[in-house]
């Protein structure tokens, strides 16, 4: 089953962060085990945004999380929001194009 963790934060510095994400990318791409990602920005709240992270199940979420590239990732992206980014679980229970 797949799974996908859902990111949640405000900030200012969405460009900074979007770079930061391609350098995990780079850092990371032969260990990471992401299948996708998406990151949105609320139509009505400008410095609010999700990113919708893809991967193929819980486990290797986990394992993605316990990376080190990631652990200096989520570091260093909490110092460019604006508050606490908030973190959500899911089971994928459908997936349709």
């Amino acid at each position: 089953m797949g799974f996908v963790q859902i990111l949640e934060f405000d900030t200012e510095q969405v460009s900074e962060i979007e770079s930061l994400m391609s350098e995990w990318r780079t850092e990371a791409s032969d260990k990471s085990t992401v299948r996708h990602e998406v990151v949105a920005r609320d139509h009505t709240r400008p410095n609010h945004y999700v990113a919708i992270i893809d991967f193929p199940s819980w486990e290797d979420a986990q394992r993605n999380s316990k990376l080190a590239e990631t652990e200096r990732f989520s570091a260093r992206m909490a110092k460019l929001c604006d508050g606490p980014v908030k973190f959500g679980d899911y089971d994928v229970i459908r997936d349709k194009n």
